[in-house]
């Protein structure tokens, strides 16, 4: 069960015309019906395959790995990356978002690294559409125990978990200091929409980052495997869509890292 604290602060960082309801696993619903289904194809349907949530981090999430090569940085050196590039060792970094969390290995890691900075008041918050993702995600956290010089720490006192559409954050323009998307663009409906999403949730001087797929090679060999896909939900983005983005929304110290398939963008919101 997720503690009322983190649950309380979460709500108020939630626009004032949200619904939000308590489930008894401790996740915050905040789906509207009239949206209606969060998923169409096969990749989007598999999210919410109740199984995948207990080998996700064993078996489903290494396979993005392959489209890296094998010179690719592991999950370790991605976790590595995140914490630099969302700024968790600046003092201004108290509220992080998560988006596409799933059973939220992702989101305790960045929790226990704010911990391990320091930072008693900070607040880790996941999102996914996935029921069986963020029941999982809620039962793991609240069995997780940090014990460090100053005694041990509750993980569930600083994380909290939201069901709801990614499209349509349910947070406040500006409200969170950090929010980053790993592994899951090239998978959810319409993934620039919720590009934009990040980037109206984060404050001005926030830090977002995001690890997605990215074409590569000559171009017709790139357009051929993003056509090949695109029929089973995975979308393969070029090489300037998020940067361009990015520039666009007048965000300062852009960095992208490619490998293989993969890349890694980062930003500061002016």
């Amino acid at each position: 069960m997720a503690d009322a604290r983190a649950v309380d602060r979460t709500r108020s960082l939630f626009r004032p015309d949200t619904p939000s309801t308590l489930r008894a696993d401790g996740v915050l619903d905040v789906r509207r019906p009239e949206n209606g289904p969060t998923e169409s194809r096969a990749a989007q349907r598999l999210m919410r395959f109740g199984p995948l949530a207990t080998i996700y981090e064993r078996a489903w999430r290494p396979l993005f790995r392959l489209w890296m090569g094998v010179s690719g940085p592991t999950v370790d050196v991605e976790r590595t990356f995140a914490v630099r590039d969302l700024g968790l060792v600046d003092d201004g970094t108290r509220v992080v978002l998560d988006v596409a969390c799933g059973p939220g290995n992702f989101t305790r890691f960045l929790a226990e690294s704010l911990a391990d900075a320091g930072r008693r008041d900070a607040l880790v918050v996941g999102l996914d559409a996935s029921e069986p993702m963020l029941a999982r995600a809620a039962r793991d956290t609240a069995r997780t125990v940090r014990t460090d010089s100053t005694g041990s720490t509750d993980l569930a006192d600083h994380v909290a978990y939201v069901l709801g559409d990614a499209r349509e954050l349910p947070f406040e323009d500006g409200s969170v200091d950090a929010v980053c998307c790993y592994a899951a663009l090239y998978l959810v409906p319409e993934p620039m929409r919720v590009f934009a999403e990040l980037v109206r949730v984060l404050r001005p001087g926030g830090r977002l980052a995001v690890m997605t797929t990215v074409r590569r090679g000559p171009a017709v060999v790139a357009d051929a495997m993003a056509t090949a896909v695109r029929p089973s939900g995975l979308t393969v983005f070029g090489a300037d869509d998020f940067t361009d983005a990015l520039h666009r929304a007048g965000f300062e110290a852009v960095e992208q890292r490619i490998h293989g398939a993969a890349q890694f963008v980062t930003g500061r919101k002016r």
